[in-house]
């Protein structure tokens, strides 16, 4: 019988191990801490919080995770029995391990929200899909929770823990079935991401053991061998394969990968075959520099043991559709039982783990795009991050530097580009990273964004510009349609912090717009029914009159018209009987109309960055008038901040000459919707309308004039046009035209 003082040893040695001795100290003073607190507590899963707790420990340092890891993965359990503890926690162990212990209890209440009411979430169509998709969603929203990787290490290694407590009480009822059923849902697939297979199988075979008991006791008979043996097998034929690959001179990495009885289950279910037809129940993996010395191998493993030949495929020759390539035979081994062997290149394996064929992909179905891949680059990155730190901890000497910079990586490694809330009904909802309820309000639909007045999050009511956070419940408050009409976002919407996402501020603009146009056509409306009034032909049919105007619809009409694009002189002409010319007729009024939008003369935001310089007064220069988005510079000027000019401006090349100390770069910045005055001049053969002609053109074009300068001499008509355009392409698609009006000589910018 061994003794108490000697479990105790044995205990405190297999949660220090690989640690340096100050370490070490961390780890056991974690363990005094919790010793005389736990005894007689038990977790939710019924077991008694210490064993638990040295269970968690003891997978983490089989692990080789880091002293703050082993202690969290020690202390977690604290605060769930007693919370004024937590304060205590930090003063004694530091803020890391406060924040650690904070972040798997968040982990583990958003399971226990999930994990009984999403069976409930998703019914009708295509519910098998659906369910799929909102799995998937859940085991990114794991991920993302965690704003310290080593976080899930701690939760798959307590998911661990429980299950081997129901397995060693023998404990199938609804909890252990339960308890399984959502370890293959989210734990195991998380294991085989993080490529932390030593867990990954282990919370296989356990889930299927409560399960499936039947089946899995069934297979466990027909294996006739435990898995030590099994090991013992893979190992003996490995270390056989490397004498005779050293004996050769090739450089080999071969390691065993024996299968375990979900994955037997497994395969026999996907592919129907009976236990007998399974060639991979035991198998390993060579990986070596290049493709010459993967068909060496193969045929020093032929020589070796005798080959099935109707089991040979060859992926390097002819790759499978996703890229993976590989060498796959399956040999007769020493005891007569079939042994599966792949060959491959360290490339290929790279490939085959972490690149577009990785492992989980064509093992869980995994979907592609671009956000998924994406999200799949991180969870390479994260497997190899672990596959290195297991090379560390295997060298003789581990550097106290090096474990120091993978704790660091590791921690500060989050998935933080999306973010996951939830509904009331735990449905997971996946937005961009600063979502606010708003974003959730669209996601759902287009007409709860609309109607959102307000928002509870976690049950308290919050302002709609609050930034979300991942594992959070939201509830909208919407207004209801009453006899008024339907409620409408507000324009508060489209400014800064109010909606992180475009396809949201999209949404709000479209319903905004939709509304002017409503107005618009109200407007319109209004002015030909008061054109009908004064005419006396208050009897006409008005689409009968829309389609003499030729427009398709009478709303395009009532548009153009509340746009001011379609006089209403053409309207009258019609009810007279004449036949409407069709051409936009302007007036004098129309030459010096007030543009809609925001002018640099009349005060707005000329839109100009002076670079390294904020906040800097700038105007632009009368003499050369630039606009977007001419090539621009700044002179500073005394007094009145800084002049910006054409690059090519005349009176700009003569000052900078002078004083070019005072030249500072710029370019144009976002402006909304702000217009520029640019002049135009036009040299035509004068004539009667000619002025009325251009006029027209500007106007189809929506370039508003805000000045007029004609002279006539010597039947030469010389024109100068002050105008306002948001850029020069506007104006030079304006010029073009002017030049096939009849008369006009030249039209330029001036």
């Amino acid at each position: 019988m061994v003794s108490t003082a000697s479990t105790s040893t044995d205990i405190q040695s297999s949660l220090v191990k690989g640690l340096q001795p100050e370490e070490s100290a961390r780890v056991l003073e974690a363990l005094a801490f919790i010793e005389p607190v736990y005894p007689d507590r038990t977790i939710a899963s019924g077991q008694g919080a210490l064993p638990f707790a040295i269970c968690v420990g003891q997978l983490l340092a089989s692990l080789n995770a880091d002293v703050e890891t082993r202690v969290a993965g020690l202390l977690f359990s604290m605060p769930i029995i007693e919370p004024a503890l937590a304060e205590t926690i930090e003063a004694r162990f530091g803020r890391e391990i406060a924040e650690l212990i904070a972040g798997i209890r968040q982990l583990i209440r958003f399971n226990s929200v999930t994990l009984n009411q999403r069976q409930e979430v998703l019914r009708g169509k295509n519910a098998a899909q659906q369910a799929a998709a909102q799995v998937e969603t859940l085991r990114k929203m794991l991920l993302a929770m965690a704003s310290d990787m080593r976080m899930v290490l701690v939760r798959l290694a307590s998911r661990v823990a429980s299950l081997r407590y129901f397995a060693e009480i023998k404990l199938e009822d609804e909890l252990s079935a339960k308890y399984a059923r959502d370890t293959l849902d989210f734990y195991t697939p998380l294991a085989n991401r993080l490529g932390i297979w030593q867990l990954k199988w282990e919370l296989e075979d356990l889930s299927f053991r409560f399960l499936e008991p039947a089946a899995y006791k069934r297979i466990a008979k027909m294996l006739e061998e435990k898995r030590v043996e099994r090991e013992s097998f893979v190992q003996a034929a490995i270390v056989r394969l490397r004498t005779e690959l050293a004996a050769a001179g090739i450089k080999a990495d071969v390691s065993g990968r024996p299968k375990h009885i979900y994955s037997i289950w497994n395969k026999m279910r996907a592919k129907s075959l009976d236990f007998d037809d399974l060639y991979d129940v035991r198998a390993f993996r060579v990986i070596v520099e290049d493709v010459k010395s993967c068909y060496a191998v193969l045929g020093m493993v032929h020589n070796i043991w005798t080959p099935l030949l109707d089991e040979f495929d060859d992926y390097i020759s002819r790759p499978k559709q996703n890229g993976y390539q590989s060498l796959h035979t399956v040999v007769v081994g020493d005891d007569n039982r079939p042994l599966e062997v792949q060959i491959r290149t360290q490339e290929m394996h790279n490939f085959a783990e972490y690149g577009v064929a990785a492992h989980w992909r064509y093992k869980e179905n995994g979907g592609g795009g671009f956000a998924a891949q994406k999200y799949d680059e991180k969870i390479a990155w994260l497997r190899q991050l672990l596959a290195w730190k297991s090379e560390v901890a295997d060298a003789v000497v581990e550097r106290e530097e090096v474990r120091r910079d993978w704790a660091e990586k590791l921690k500060s490694t989050t998935l933080d580009d999306r973010i996951y809330v939830l509904t009331p009904q735990a449905r997971v909802i996946e937005l961009p990273n600063g979502a606010t309820p708003i974003d959730f309000a669209y996601h759902l639909h287009s007409d709860v964004g609309h109607r959102c007045r307000g928002a509870r999050i976690d049950g308290v009511m919050s302002p709609l510009n609050t930034v979300l956070k991942n594992g959070q419940t939201v509830e909208i408050i919407t207004a209801k349609s009453g006899a008024g009409g339907p409620a409408g976002p507000s324009r508060d919407w489209l400014s800064p912090g109010y909606a992180a996402s475009a396809r949201t501020r999209s949404k709000v603009r479209a319903w905004f717009n939709a509304i002017e146009q409503q107005e618009t056509v109200a407007v319109g409306r209004g002015l030909i029914e008061k054109t009908l009034q004064r005419e006396g032909k208050t009897a006409v049919n008005l689409e009968e009159l829309a389609h003499k105007l030729g427009f398709g619809k009478l709303d395009d009409l009532f548009r153009s018209v509340g746009r001011d694009e379609f006089s209403l002189r053409h309207v009258e002409q019609a009810l007279h009987g004449d036949e409407p010319d069709k051409t936009p007729i302007v007036d004098e009024a129309a030459i010096t109309r007030k543009s809609r939008a925001s002018s640099v003369v009349q005060g707005a935001k000329s839109g100009v960055l002076v670079v390294g310089t904020d906040g800097l007064l700038t105007q632009l220069a009368k003499c050369c008038k630039p606009a977007p988005p001419d090539e621009i510079v700044g002179f500073i000027t005394r007094g009145k901040g800084v002049s910006i000019h054409r690059h090519n401006c005349k009176n700009f090349t003569e000052m900078s000459s002078k004083a070019p100390e005072r030249v500072i770069q710029t370019t144009w910045g976002a402006a909304g919707d702000t217009v520029y005055p640019v002049d135009i001049f036009v040299l035509a053969g004068d004539r009667q309308g000619l002025l009325r002609d251009i006029s027209e053109i500007l106007l189809r074009e929506k370039i508003n004039v805000i000045g007029v300068s004609t002279q006539s001499a010597k039947g030469t008509a010389r024109m100068t046009f002050v105008v306002e355009i948001a850029a020069t392409a506007q104006l030079q698609k304006a010029l073009s035209v002017i030049r096939e009006v009849g008369g006009v000589l030249d039209a330029k910018r001036q």
